[in-house]
């Protein structure tokens, strides 16, 4: 991704302390939508998206540290941490964490990816003072104690139960496994019972402190918010905890060159007594900064995007084999993933399979029509726009941005982007993508004769 401007400017400190560095990444129009970013000596560095016309404001931090770098034996230490954060600070209990946001109507939550974790509170424009100051307080003085690890433990797997209820999620995490084998994109993100039960409060606490440093973190806000305004009350937060770490503190890059292992033609069939049979039939798809992905974004929302896409007709209008089919792209540092998704009755599951295998293949050889691409390009770029219509969804965008590009974007360039894709593009990608050998995953109560055939969807 590219900045359209990128105009540097020296703030100096009237109070002696180290100079930071701010920079004009996208100009918007009218001082609506100008992103700025600010780099503290300490390497810390704060974006923000200023949109006066709007009366919220969302405040995030995140971090770059996800599932991947965990080693085996801290299998879910990144989650475990994400809910440790909740737990309390010097300054506040849990209970005064959440009743700070709950008393001003606010929201407040995180998740953790592969790749990165974020920690956000959406709040009236004029209590963004008071998000800011939880939400840093939370990152930079958590005090993870024993009995908080003892208790959240317990929380955490329940939500390992939960999501093993659920066999349209669980689908993914085995089709994961399936790709990328016994390594970090292949384990699920939540960790596992073994993995959780084994995790102590000295090696969380030491995750901590090694991933939580500000070099590692950007902190994002979007909204009715003044860029000035927010850098002075982050610094001023990170400050009070001693949390700047070193005056020449370098921000991390974002990652690139890990060089994962995928696999092709494997099967993973997990028997559960479940009404529906889920597949997910994939292959290789692009790293997020393989300049295709725009091409590939057209593909996936043309061939399984939306009620008009092949899959969606072929499957389940013209057929009525299964409620949801679709595909779907996921993109990380090194590599990625193209997959299609189908929930149907497990006497079904070969027909499906034959529906979505001829369909791929269709594509790959003989690609989509103009028509189709036409429609895929209107398609995505209005659920680009319409995607980003909240303050939570524009922090999000220039949060990840700073984080894994380094670069941002502005929503008139990623359309104009999205535009440029030509047929030929999308063709060319469609053969390189989806001519690879498949890989397999499914659940759910498959027979002997019917598991054993699975195999013939891949090869």
């Amino acid at each position: 991704m590219t900045s359209r401007s990128s105009v540097t400017t020296a703030r100096p400190s009237s109070e002696g302390r180290a100079v930071a560095r701010t920079q004009t990444l996208l100009p918007g129009k009218d001082g609506i939508g100008t992103v700025r970013r600010t780099t503290l000596p300490g390497g810390l560095r704060i974006v923000t998206e200023t949109l006066p016309s709007v009366r919220s404001a969302t405040f995030g931090i995140w971090a770059h540290v996800g599932s991947r770098d965990e080693t085996p034996t801290l299998g879910g230490a990144t989650h475990y941490l994400e809910h440790l954060l909740f737990k309390g600070t010097r300054k506040r209990s849990a209970l005064d964490i959440s009743a700070a946001i709950d008393a001003v109507g606010g929201e407040m939550n995180a998740f953790t990816a592969k790749e990165y974790t974020c920690y956000y509170a959406r709040v009236l424009d004029t209590d963004l003072p008071l998000a800011i100051d939880v939400v840093c307080d939370m990152l930079t003085d958590s005090l993870i104690l024993e009995e908080d690890v003892d208790a959240e433990r317990g929380v955490i797997l329940e939500e390992i139960a939960m999501t093993e209820d659920d066999p349209g999620d669980v689908v993914h995490e085995l089709f994961a496994r399936t790709m990328f084998g016994d390594t970090p994109l292949g384990r699920p993100v939540l960790g596992t019972v073994d993995t959780v039960n084994g995790l102590t409060r000295g090696q969380i606490a030491r995750f901590y402190r090694k991933h939580y440093d500000p070099t590692h973190l950007v902190v994002a806000a979007a909204g009715n918010v003044d860029h000035a305004t927010v850098v002075r009350q982050v610094r001023r937060a990170f400050e009070k905890a001693g949390a700047l770490g070193r005056t020449d503190g370098v921000p991390v890059a974002p990652r690139t060159g890990l060089r994962t292992l995928r696999a092709a033609g494997r099967v993973e069939h997990l028997n559960r007594k479940t009404e529906q049979a889920h597949v997910v039939l994939g292959m290789p798809g692009l790293a997020r900064n393989d300049e295709r992905r725009w091409a590939l974004g057209v593909l996936n929302t043309a061939l399984g995007g939306g009620m008009s896409s092949r899959l969606f007709q072929e499957v389940r209008e013209k057929r009525g084999l299964a409620y949801s089919v679709y595909s779907y792209t996921s993109g990380f540092a090194d590599c990625g993933l193209f997959g299609v998704y189908a929930g149907c009755r497990p006497g079904q599951v070969h027909d499906v399979l034959k529906i979505c295998r001829d369909e791929l293949h269709k594509v790959a050889s003989d690609g989509l029509t103009d028509d189709e691409i036409a429609r895929a390009v209107g398609q995505l770029s209005g659920s680009t726009v319409l995607g980003l219509e909240d303050t939570g969804a524009l922090m999000n965008r220039i949060g990840k941005s700073e984080l894994c590009w380094g670069t941002q974007m502005s929503v008139d360039d990623m359309l104009d982007r999205i535009a440029a894709v030509t047929p030929d593009e999308v063709r060319e990608v469609a053969r390189d993508v989806l001519e690879q050998r498949p890989s397999l995953s499914v659940i759910g109560p498959l027979k002997d004769k019917q598991a054993d055939r699975l195999h013939q969807a891949v090869s």
